[in-house]
């Protein structure tokens, strides 16, 4: 597999010169733009303006999806300046903070005004990112890395393997066993959440202690040079003054505009559902995650594009981990300090089938991976079985969509137990792998795998 060189070599010294990319041109009017898709919803924000709620929310939303994009370019190319461990830990929190702020504000106004529809709000935004993530940006991958085979025939076979099927597939680097490991133990936990009357702070002191672990373990990955790409690689052509100084100006004026803008776009979510006579469950659950999570699958994608496919599915099983601990985990937190009192949050009516759903359709996506192999087949049924709840949804009367939803998670089990008894010799060396096995034992079976 043949990536993008950067225009550097390891951490960039006070006396690297400038290089600039080629294109630089052309990332420099990305980075115009990002900044340009935010100005309207700070105006909105600021101002005191009223437009119309429809347009407030698409207005707050693109101002979101500006936001992270900077979050994501300063995010990679803050690895050239700080230790392995540190990096990884600030990505696994960066990555996800427009997910986390716009599902504080939900968790947050549910501890301030308990009922059922609030709590339901809280929840809906997590389990729609995380099936979002696995349903559409897992499968996204492996499809989009094997059309690019297809077309750039021999050529494109190197970075996207065949099966022994015939079948295109992408390979993991064995140091992901490590995030698949915890992703394991998250997804069993995961699987009692339906159980419960709510979620208390016990399974927030579990979660996150669970990603505690997984930052330390991954602490201890050895430095790597990123491979930088897009606009992410103009800012590291920088002198290294002018690059710290964008990248902390791109942390600070990113989240600034994400807090600013969450709780409105939250707002005017739940107000042009009830204006439009529109679920506001069902645009909470899909259309706030795809606003927060568009520039992880741009930039995964792009990876795919690039059969660079071990970072693309790679950084998105990442975001699983920290999705399926942290912000799970966080979530009862924010909800007791608004509340004012040690109360789980709520688990209530439909909640309890989207964490089934979600556990589920956790439990098959990582059996799939056991062996860090996914091929075009498992992605064709990862995203058709995503898309299943939605033409259930359309086809069963309304007092069957519950069923349906439990159903759907049926099936993900099955594939899942299925799946790990066919592979079932892969999952202890994943374990052991993962929670055992130092990282300087991988790079033998990473670079084998490039």
């Amino acid at each position: 597999m043949r990536e993008l060189q950067p225009p550097y070599d390891g951490f960039v010294t006070e006396a690297t010169a400038s290089v600039r990319p080629p294109d630089a041109a052309r990332q420099r009017i990305l980075i115009f733009l990002a900044l340009a898709v935010v100005v309207p919803g700070l105006l909105v924000r600021f101002s005191g303006a009223h437009p119309p709620h429809w347009i407030a929310a698409l207005l707050f939303g693109f101002a979101i999806v500006g936001a992270a994009f900077m979050l994501a370019w300063a995010a990679e190319v803050v690895q050239l300046d700080i230790s392995a461990g540190l990096a990884l830990a600030l990505l696994a929190l960066v990555a996800v903070l427009p997910e986390y702020a716009v599902d504080f504000v939900f968790t947050w106004k549910a501890g301030a005004s308990p009922s059922e529809a609030a709590h339901g709000l809280a929840l809906a935004n997590m389990t729609g990112s995380n099936q979002l993530l696995i349903g559409v940006g897992w499968s996204a991958v492996v499809l989009l890395a094997a059309w690019r085979v297809k077309k750039l025939g021999p050529d494109g076979v190197k970075a996207v393997a065949p099966h022994h099927d015939g079948r295109p597939e992408v390979a993991l680097d064995r140091s992901h066993s490590v995030e698949l490991a915890f992703l394991a133990v998250a997804t069993i936990y995961g699987l009692t959440l339906p159980l419960r009357h709510s979620l208390s702070i016990i399974d927030a002191v579990v979660l996150v202690s669970l990603f505690g672990g997984y930052v330390m373990r991954i602490a201890r990955a050895p430095a790597e040079t990123p491979h930088l790409v897009g606009p992410a690689l103009l800012i590291g052509s920088l002198t290294v003054r002018r690059r710290r100084q964008v990248v902390v100006l791109l942390f600070v004026v990113a989240a600034a505009i994400i807090l600013a803008c969450a709780e409105p776009f939250a707002e005017s979510l739940v107000e042009t559902g009830k204006e439009f006579n529109i679920s506001e469950f069902l645009l909470v659950q899909w259309l706030a995650p795809l606003a927060s999570e568009a520039p992880e699958f741009i930039v995964a994608l792009l990876f795919a594009w690039r059969l660079n496919t071990n970072s693309a599915l790679g950084s998105l099983v990442s975001s699983k981990v920290n999705q399926w601990t942290l912000l799970v985990g966080t979530l009862p937190i924010v909800y007791a300090i608004s509340l004012g009192h040690l109360h789980g949050l709520p688990i209530v009516g439909r909640q309890r089938e989207e964490l089934w759903v979600t556990a589920a359709q956790s439990a098959f996506a990582l059996a799939v991976l056991a062996n860090r192999r996914l091929n075009t087949r498992e992605g064709f049924m990862l995203l058709g079985l995503f898309v299943s709840q939605f033409a259930l949804n359309g086809i069963l009367p309304s007092h069957l969509h519950a069923p349906g939803r439990i159903g759907v998670g049926v099936v993900y089990i099955t594939l899942a137990v299925f799946t790990v008894v066919r592979d079932r010799r892969a999952v202890p060396g994943l374990l052991r792998d993962g929670f055992l096995v130092p990282y300087s034992e991988f790079a033998k079976d990473d670079q084998a795998i490039a």
